[in-house]
Order: structure tokens, then C-alpha cells, then sequence
């Protein structure tokens, strides 16, 4: 079950449950769109994976599974991947 981050690991964005902003790749890192795309170019900076929409859980799954409040950012900064 995805965790739900609640930033984006870049700019430290708030990407609520509901976001149609955020950006993960199959490891779960979380980028909001703009980060996404115009500083990683869709790559994800940790695993060089392709980044995708986060899906939305719906309300009710919400609560009974509801998302991390864990933040999470980058040690180092993010730049460009090369992928």
C-alpha cells in the first residue's frame, strides 16, 4: 500500500492525499509536479525510475488507511537527473 508522503523531497511542497500534484516513482519518492518536471525531468534523483501521478486514495480508504505525516527531503539537493 502506498505510504502517501506528505512533501515533495525537493522544495519540501505540502502534497496533501487529495494532490493531483504529486509525483512518485515505484519506490515511493515524492516530488511535487514542478520539481517533477522542471528540475528532474521526470527521472527520480534516487533511483533513476520514471516518475508518474500519484494516485488518489478515495476518502473512505482514507480513513481507514490514512497517509504518512512522515517528511521526507533529500540530504542532497536535487539538480537534474541524467538519466
Amino acid at each position: 500500500m502506498l505510504k502517501l508522503k506528505p512533501n515533495c523531497e525537493c522544495c519540501d511542497a505540502d502534497l496533501p492525499p487529495e494532490s493531483t500534484e504529486a509525483m512518485i516513482c515505484s519506490f515511493e519518492c515524492t516530488f511535487c509536479a514542478a520539481c517533477a518536471t522542471a528540475v528532474l525531468h521526470g527521472v527520480c534523483p534516487n533511483c533513476k525510475g520514471n516518475l508518474v501521478a500519484r494516485p488518489i486514495r478515495p476518502a473512505l480508504m482514507l480513513q481507514k488507511y490514512p497517509a504518512s505525516s512522515e517528511r521526507h527531503l533529500r540530504a542532497q539537493p536535487c539538480a537534474a537527473s541524467a538519466a
